[in-house]
């Protein structure tokens, strides 16, 4: 169908079109989360799926939904500067809003969620292709978005400490991984965000966090060989652990482990900017 058609529907308030099977409107959609037009996957597709998700439209189809973004994160991985980076990177986007209509109104058993989680977990520490914005074609950001479903995972309550430890790996994992450019597109913010939903479960003890903040900030002081550009490897962790420490200080909602975290999260800091906080000579 035309662009014109899905605008009728944005102008409808996004109510279910009655003119076509829901079925053959969700595959429009979805084929629709790959396109390399901004306007038909960032305007049209997403808001339009997550619409109707958060409406319930989709309550007794949800899990064949969510297995279908799923599915939509092998797309073309291991490529990279390609197209397939937005099929993946939506349909991780729409995945989390099922997640979260789970989150919400408890449809879908354990099993699913988890294996959700396994499938967004090895896609984000595989995905390659870390572009922001793709000038002429929008948003990539599959960081980003793998980072939001992370975040709606770890509201689920069928994630419990040994589920919510993993992602706080996934999440080091990520950061820790060299890329080819930094992560400059608010990923170390949206990685921080979905830590903190970790935090907030109130799971997961100090006793965990602290090795892995200390394995995060391994990776923002490592040395680096001569000749290699050392913010490729340092940059993204000591990002990460700039944005963690702005949203534990700051956040609205405080998590029960803020002071000792916060401690933790400034020691971090001075160490990984130990040049910067030497004494004026």
């Amino acid at each position: 169908m035309s662009t014109a058609y899905w605008d009728r529907v944005r102008s409808a308030e996004m109510k279910v079109p009655e003119d076509r099977p829901l079925s053959d409107l969700t595959a429009e959609l979805t084929t629709m989360l790959g396109s390399t037009d901004p306007v038909e996957r960032d305007e049209i597709a997403y808001p339009i799926l997550a619409t109707w998700i958060g409406e319930g439209v989709y309550d007794d189809l949800l899990a064949g939904l969510g297995d279908g973004m799923a599915a939509g994160l092998t797309q073309g991985l291991g490529e990279t500067g390609t197209d397939s980076v937005f099929r993946r990177s939506f349909s991780a986007l729409v995945l989390a809003e099922c997640v979260t209509r789970d989150n919400q109104e408890s449809l879908l058993p354990a099993a699913r969620l988890l294996e959700w989680g396994d499938r967004v977990s090895g896609w984000l520490v595989r995905e390659r292709d870390v572009r922001g914005f793709v000038p002429g074609q929008g948003w990539a950001h599959a960081v980003a978005h793998g980072a939001d479903a992370i975040g709606a995972l770890a509201g689920s309550s069928h994630f419990r400490l040994p589920e919510l430890t993993v992602l706080l790996d996934v999440v080091a994992d990520r950061v820790l991984l060299p890329t080819p450019t930094l992560l400059t597109s608010g990923e170390p913010d949206r990685l921080a965000a979905a830590t903190m939903a970790v935090f907030r479960r109130r799971l997961v003890p100090l006793r965990i966090i602290e090795p892995w903040l200390a394995r995060v900030t391994a990776g923002a002081t490592a040395t680096v060989p001569a000749g290699e550009d050392p913010y490729l490897t340092n940059g993204n962790p000591e990002g990460f652990l700039r944005a963690l420490h702005l949203q534990v200080a700051f956040a609205p909602e405080p998590v029960d482990v803020r002071a000792d975290l916060l401690l933790e999260l400034v020691a971090s800091l001075r160490t990984s900017n130990r040049a910067y906080l030497q004494p004026r000579a």
